[in-house]
């Protein structure tokens, strides 16, 4: 069942069975004030099992651009066109999100980021390849992020 995040009253909904829900659904939240802050959307997270489409675009582009494959569970995604970009989003259980931004244009903006949530070890999947920097947030406490440039096409 969908799920409309409301940034204003941060909820674990969802997220209940990750060790780090609170910081993860901070980090949730945070999306959905971007979102809706920027564009006027409002960012609707789905239980993955529920869309597993999603699910495997995402996985499909990590294995195909750079070999990855994540470990932990994925608990909720989320996909939406906002101003000729589609996005897709994956949040799991380990506290890490994963956002692909692909342009529908040709030659626009294509990346996959990595957020991870307050408290979280860096997955060992990413820890030898990817170096995180640190935000802060308001709803989310220190945000690590990460991205790498997509190349192909999907």
């Amino acid at each position: 069942m969908p799920y409309t995040v409301d940034f204003k009253n941060v909820s674990t909904v969802g997220l209940e069975s990750s060790p780090v829900a609170e910081a993860l659904a901070g980090l949730r939240a945070n999306e959905a004030r971007y979102y809706k802050n920027k564009y006027g959307h409002d960012f609707t997270v789905t239980p993955a099992e529920e869309a597993p489409e999603t699910l495997e675009y995402v996985n499909n582009i990590l294995a195909a651009e750079r070999n990855l494959v994540i470990s932990s569970r994925a608990l909720e995604v989320s996909s939406f066109e906002v101003d000729g970009l589609r996005m897709a989003y994956v949040f799991y259980e380990s506290g890490l999100s994963i956002n692909v931004m692909y342009s529908i244009e040709d030659g626009g903006k294509r990346a996959v980021g990595f957020k991870l949530s307050d408290g979280m070890e860096v997955p060992e999947e990413l820890a030898s390849t990817f170096k995180f920097a640190r935000q802060k947030s308001k709803l989310a406490g220190t945000i690590r992020g990460s991205y790498f440039v997509v190349k192909g096409q999907y």
